[in-house]
């Protein structure tokens, strides 16, 4: 096996330790998995879920059963001939007592040796935070927390030594000060106690005197001086482009992949990294040079390396980079447009601007968040980029008129307009490719400006890389780089947190499409477009991940597929909201800061569909117990979709009453005793669009483990997946049901007619990735064919062909047949009657025809055959059982 075949992400955590997963390895390979695809596994915050706040990059977590448990889930995946891919943070710690990393830069500054391993502004403008960083860790104002006595002295009960505690947080103090404070506990208990007078002002002159600066949470935001994970405080930037920090970071994972306990990696926020290009080189490199070192057991091919990376519309990845592609955001993008029928985006957008009442593009609407988010989010960071521009305007007598304030406004606008995460100039300044989306930005900044501005914009695209750093004096170099790293270090995490954390809580005209790495703004894609994105992804990143559930999306890959239903029925669906929203106005109540019948309409509009698309297929109006969980599950997501949105209620200043009246509505709407009309009209429409939805889901899933890429399979998403936002889409999975399946007798006819338990779409993947299995270099290195479709539904259907030497396989999907679907039966299933197909036939070319020695192809799905007469296949015949096929 040269590389990964297929992939299985797993979230570990407390609840779900590396032992748990020794038990999966023979179901995972029963199933066509090559490798485990596995969260972060150094050690993280106690208790965290996601393991994304790495404390210590030296030790694999205790909490999941450390190396040892490590390996033994190695030497069971060797058993199997399985590798194992590792998710990496390079780019940010987790903030704890217990990262001795950071503990260290609390206790001795500048003089700590892990000073320059994170990312802060020692020499800031601030007289405060000279030499200190900002810890913006209370819970109010810090004359309040003081004045109340909620800062205290103590001992640490380990070291012995004295620190701050407030309530369970604790800081270091400074060395140079223990004998003093400790001194002054021995002689008088009471020297610290805020409740005295003398000892408050003790306690705060010995604070002043620390290498941090303790300040309300609320401070952050724009008295920040060291670089953090998008707007979280508890995560801490590093400065992984320092070779001393680099080393320290990754030796562990060097050691794990030469030793043969690693296999791969994946990069975690590649474009968080100062230089992207250059930390990847570096990874590749180091791993191959340790390549020969793995021991005999260890699968024999490249080290795999992808990075999670959200690609704009027509964006490429760099081959430069050296790596095999992306953790596959942008396939389940395109599949996801695929998916959408162009001729529900008109109705469906004016029904959106009569509930919303507002006519914005969702482009339109993410400017006006990114705004905000400047302001009140990324103020610190954005403050700190315009003092660093403002230097480099003082290097020039032509420019040093230029003021912060003009800066600071020129800067506004081409970050509101700035069309991608982030460009990637370095001391040659920006590329060919880079100049693409910086032009735009220009345009966009331009067209906001005022005339007098233009020339100051103009003179920015020079700063931030237009002119490379090279050419002017080391001085001045150093100051440009740097304003041109914290320039696309900020483009980065404002991006994601207006697009996807807040955009896509405010823009709601089909929540299909609001997912990580899409575009809500592109409704649609069309299949010659599909066919394009796929070949120009085998060209330069043939091993690329695919994937179309993550531990980060916004709706599971079944719910998101259901909801693209809604584009094939945009009349039957207005209908059906209009009913709803005027029952259940009796239901609203007067909340919010401007007191209003809750929820507004857009908010009530975004709940209907979050219900549609999470809806369990097996869920009856009869079983109040599991609607009530599902209500609750809801719950948790509208409540998080309201603060994510940053209108009526945010995560700063959660609005309560607005909060409680939506949940209110919620409950209401699912009440089977209050509202048995919605519930059963609910449960009907289900019914009728859910096997076009599932239609759409075995499409979508057969594409992902046949075009050319390596298939990734989120946790449990072998069944049906109508998850919603974290923390649901991380809930246990029942491998338990999952394992059973694979011992029950295949029927494909039962499959269908019972094709809510998901074990439909079990078979489908399993047929499949076990064929991968048999056919690896088919998939690996095979040709990508486009097919040609002829006949009346000729539109309906999209073919291709997988061809290497003379091995063939023929992959046939329906398109967009909601229509179709519906009008099988009067129990509709996925399955469309052969009639429905007429003289639909997928056509294939000499070469394919050349290497089928027989008229009749094998369905891979089924079993079964299917005739191939005059070099054509009747669509009628390939899906006459399964809704999907896969022939050779």
């Amino acid at each position: 096996m040269s590389a990964p075949r297929a992939t299985v992400r797993l979230q570990f955590h407390e609840g779900f330790p590396i032992t748990d997963a020794i038990d999966l390895v023979e179901y995972f390979h029963k199933l066509g998995i090559s490798d485990i695809y596995a969260s972060p596994l150094t050690r993280a915050r106690a208790g965290s879920t996601h393991g994304y706040d790495t404390i210590d990059y030296h030790v694999i977590s205790p909490e999941l059963g450390g190396e040892e448990a490590l390996r033994k889930l190695v030497a069971r995946l060797r058993e199997f001939g399985m590798g194992l891919i590792l998710d990496i943070v390079p780019n940010h710690m987790g903030v704890s007592p217990d990262n001795a990393w950071w503990w260290s830069v609390l206790r001795e500054g500048p003089n700590s040796r892990y000073a320059e391993y994170f990312d802060i502004d020692w020499n800031s403008p601030d007289p405060s935070l000279k030499g200190k960083l900002l810890a913006p860790y209370l819970g109010d104002p810090y004359g309040k927390v003081l004045s109340e006595g909620q800062l205290k002295i103590e001992r640490d009960q380990k070291t012995h030594e004295p620190i701050v505690t407030y309530y369970d947080a604790r800081f270091p103090i400074a060395p140079e000060h223990h004998d003093e404070v400790l001194r002054l506990m021995d002689e008088t208990p009471q020297a610290f106690d805020a409740a005295r007078t003398d000892g408050r002002q003790r306690l705060h002159e010995l604070l002043e005197r620390q290498h941090y600066r303790l300040a309300w949470w609320r401070t952050a935001a724009e008295e920040i001086n060291w670089r953090r994970f998008f707007e979280i405080s508890d995560l801490a930037g590093m400065r992984a482009e320092r070779d001393a920090v680099r080393d320290d970071i990754h030796s562990l994972f060097f050691r794990l992949y030469e030793e043969g306990l690693v296999d791969g990696l994946r990069v975690d926020h590649v474009d968080g990294l100062a230089d992207p290009k250059a930390y990847c080189q570096y990874l590749r490199a180091e791993l191959e040079k340790r390549a020969d070192r793995r021991p005999a057991d260890a699968p024999k091919r490249v080290p795999y390396v992808v990075v999670e990376k959200i690609l704009a519309a027509g964006e490429p990845l760099a081959t430069s980079w050296q790596t095999d592609g992306t953790t596959g955001y942008d396939f389940m993008s395109e599949v996801g447009q695929w998916l959408h029928d162009p001729q529900g985006e008109a109705p469906l957008t004016t029904m959106w601007q009569s509930i919303s009442g507002s006519a914005k593009t969702f482009t339109e609407l993410s400017r006006t968040a990114r705004r905000q988010l400047i302001q009140q989010n990324f103020a610190g960071e954005f403050d700190a980029l315009v003092r660093l521009l403002h230097r480099i305007a003082h290097f020039d007598l032509m420019t040093r008129d230029w003021s912060p304030s003009a800066i600071r406004r020129v800067l506004t606008e081409l970050l509101v307009s700035f069309p991608v995460y982030r460009t990637y100039a370095d001391v040659q300044g920006r590329t060919e490719q880079d100049e693409v989306p910086f032009s735009k930005a220009r345009e966009g900044a331009h067209a906001s400006l005022r005339p007098a501005d233009y020339d100051l914009l103009d003179t920015m695209a020079g700063w931030l890389g237009g002119e490379p750093p090279k050419d002017y004096p080391e001085d001045q170099r150093a100051v440009r780089l740097q304003a041109i790293r914290r320039f696309q270090q900020l483009t980065s995490p404002l991006a994601a947190k207006s697009v996807e954390d807040t955009g896509f809580y405010r823009y709601g005209r089909l929540l299909s499409r609001n997912e990580v790495g899409a575009d809500p703004a592109i409704f649609s894609m069309e299949s010659d477009e599909f066919h394009q994105r796929v070949q120009g992804r085998a060209e330069s990143f043939p091993l690329a991940m695919l994937a179309t559930a993550t531990h980060d999306h916004k709706r599971g890959e079944d719910g998101r597929a259901r909801l693209a239903v809604l584009s094939e029925r945009a009349a039957e669906w207005e209908a059906l909201v209009t009913r709803w929203s005027e029952r259940h106005a009796a239901f609203k109540r007067e909340a919010g800061e401007e007191p209003a019948p809750s929820p507004l309409p857009a908010d009530e509009y975004m709940l209907y569909q979050s219900l549609i698309g999470a809806w369990p297929l097996d869920l009856s109006i009869n079983d109040e117990e599991g609607i009530r969980e599902l209500a609750g599950r809801l719950s948790d997501w509208q409540t998080k979709s309201l603060r994510e949105a940053k209108q009526q209620s945010s995560w700063v200043t959660p609005d309560d009453s607005y909060e409680k009246a939506c949940n209110g509505f919620l409950f209401q709407i699912l009440d089977p005793q209050a509202n048995a009309d919605t519930l059963l009209e609910l449960v009907e429409f289900i019914n009728r669009i859910g096997p076009a939805g599932a239609v759409n889901s075995l499409s979508q899933t057969l594409l992902r483990m046949t075009i050319p890429g390596v298939p990734d399979l989120y946790q449990g998403t072998e069944m049906w997946d109508f998850s919603l936002v974290d923390p649901d889409n991380r809930r246990p999975v029942d491998f338990a049901l999952r394992k059973q399946a694979l011992d029950e007798p295949f029927d494909a006819a039962a499959l269908v007619d019972h094709w809510r338990d998901g074990r439909i779409k079990f078979e489908v993947v399993r047929r499949t990735l076990n064929f991968r299995k048999q056919h690896e270099a088919l998939f690996l290195e095979g040709d990508y064919l486009p097919l040609t479709v002829e006949g009346t539904e000729s539109q309906r259907v999209f073919a291709y062909a997988r061809k290497h030497a003379d091995s063939v396989a023929i992959v046939i999907v329906p398109h967009r047949v909601a229509t179709m679907v519906l009008g099988t039966n009067d129990d509709p299933k996925p399955r469309i009657a052969a009639d429905k197909w007429g003289d639909t036939v997928v056509c294939l070319p000499e070469a394919i025809t050349a290497a089928i020695s027989t008229p009749q192809l094998r369905s891979v799905l089924t079993d079964g055959t299917c005739a191939v007469a005059g070099g054509r296949i009747r669509v009628a015949d390939a899906l006459a059982d399964l809704p999907v096929a896969l022939l050779t």
